[in-house]
């Protein structure tokens, strides 16, 4: 039996919650590797990119994970996905402390708790949260993503001040702890799709004679193209799908580019280290709204709109960074702090929203599995090219202005992906008397 209407509609807001959950701790069982990163550094005497690259080789390897985590979601759900993160991310953090080798540190923190973050992180719930929303879909996912950003605020000075007195060993079995105590059980209760409860996306009941792609019809302008059964080999042979993989390159490029060099960068122009660090977690903090703002604002104007929007926001701290060297002024800085979080971290609310607009099926979880490679990809790129760019000019002039020309590029290409031309946002739904 169908739930009642009040649990119907509450059901996806609790899917939601325990994204948003499971976004604050798992997301930061990965970015906590930036705290453990000096009292490493200070115990064992390694270099600094012997070190730091543990991080850098995690993400690559975690790479692999997005094509056969979407699969593994279209056959067995979030929860067989969610359990797998679990089970990694506490693996990598709780063996850590028995690193005495670099190898060590590369499995463990890197690869183990890496390919961990990527089950329990963006991508995982990538892979199913849109199936619980078409009219709200957009707000849903920034509220769940959300849940990174809230994290921070509250996990990280945590685990600061147990590093401080009790060491990052202690402070890796916390945090693996943490990882098992909330997650392990929460997620035992996720659901990949309403219709395995008898219901619709946005908590609408299904009718006896219908099935679930027909109660949203309202919304689809292209009936040709929404009707297809989408596979991940069909969609590969669609301009669509490289153009979408063309824009997750290319924001993720931008994004992981300013979020790593941004602190040095800062102090290197003047700023005290303090403030440049303080500018990084306070743009983690406005990026909480700006991924629910624009999430919802997607479900008003358009997936298309607020991935530019958010294109925008990206060039635009890029160029207040560069104008910083010559004004090295607060009002500058908090204005690209602002731009950064407010604007840039929208692309978080509509990672997900784009590619389900257009190949939502039962196959979509291996189709956005292997468009995450991309995201991946461009997030892997986008620090070592700024960072070897800086090497060879002396500074980050050419790689800033590269990377607001991968902001242009990603724009553009959502635009030619164009969702809103497969379905129309419930904004932009025609209203029926």
């Amino acid at each position: 039996m169908p739930p009642s209407s009040a649990p119907r509609f509450f059901y996806g807001w609790f899917i939601v919650a325990i994204a948003f959950v499971t976004m604050g701790v798992g997301v930061n069982a990965r970015t906590a590797f930036s705290l453990f990163f000096p009292p490493i550094l200070d115990e064992f005497g390694w270099s600094r990119g012997i070190t730091a690259g543990a991080f850098s080789f995690g993400f690559l390897v975690s790479a692999i994970l997005g094509p056969i985590l979407g699969r593994m979601m279209d056959r067995r759900g979030p929860r067989a996905v969610m359990l797998l993160g679990v089970a990694l991310a506490a693996a990598g953090l709780g063996l850590a402390p028995l690193v005495t080798a670099p190898w060590h540190l590369y499995l463990t923190l890197g690869v183990l708790v890496g390919g961990g973050t990527v089950c329990l992180g963006y991508t995982g719930h990538a892979l199913f949260l849109p199936n619980w929303f078409v009219r709200r879909r957009g707000l849903a996912i920034g509220v769940a993503f959300s849940g990174a950003g809230v994290g921070a605020v509250v996990i990280l000075p945590w685990l600061q001040r147990l590093i401080a007195g009790a060491g990052w060993r202690t402070a890796c079995l916390a945090m693996a702890g943490l990882v098992v105590v909330t997650l392990a059980p929460l997620n035992l209760l996720a659901r990949r799709r309403p219709e395995d409860m008898g219901l619709l996306p946005d908590g609408d009941p299904a009718p006896a004679s219908t099935t679930g792609a027909g109660a949203h019809a309202a919304n689809v302008v292209d009936q040709a193209w929404a009707s297809t059964e989408w596979t991940l080999a069909l969609a590969m042979r669609t301009a669509r799908f490289w153009w979408v993989a063309i824009g997750f390159a290319g924001g993720l490029f931008a994004w992981y580019a300013i979020q790593v060099h941004q602190t040095k960068y800062l102090v290197e122009i003047g700023f005290a280290p303090t403030v440049a660090a303080g500018a990084l977690g306070l743009v983690g903090f406005t990026g909480i709204a700006g991924q629910i703002g624009l999430g919802h604002l997607s479900d008003r104007i358009g997936r298309e709109w607020v991935w530019t929007l958010s294109c925008a926001g990206f060039a635009l701290s890029y160029l207040l960074l560069l104008a910083l060297r010559q004004h090295p002024t607060p009002v500058f800085l908090y204005a690209m702090v602002a731009a950064q979080g407010v604007f840039g971290y929208g692309l978080a609310s509509v990672f997900g929203a784009i590619p389900a607009e257009l190949f939502q099926g039962k196959h979509y979880g291996a189709i956005f599995g292997t468009l995450s490679l991309a995201s991946i990809i461009g997030g892997a790129t986008g620090p070592w090219v700024a960072g070897a760019l800086h090497d060879r000019t002396g500074s980050y002039v050419l790689a800033f202005w590269l990377a607001v020309g991968a902001c242009v590029v990603s724009a553009v290409a959502m635009w030619l992906a164009a969702p809103s031309k497969v379905r129309a946002v419930a904004g932009r739904v025609p209203r029926r008397l």
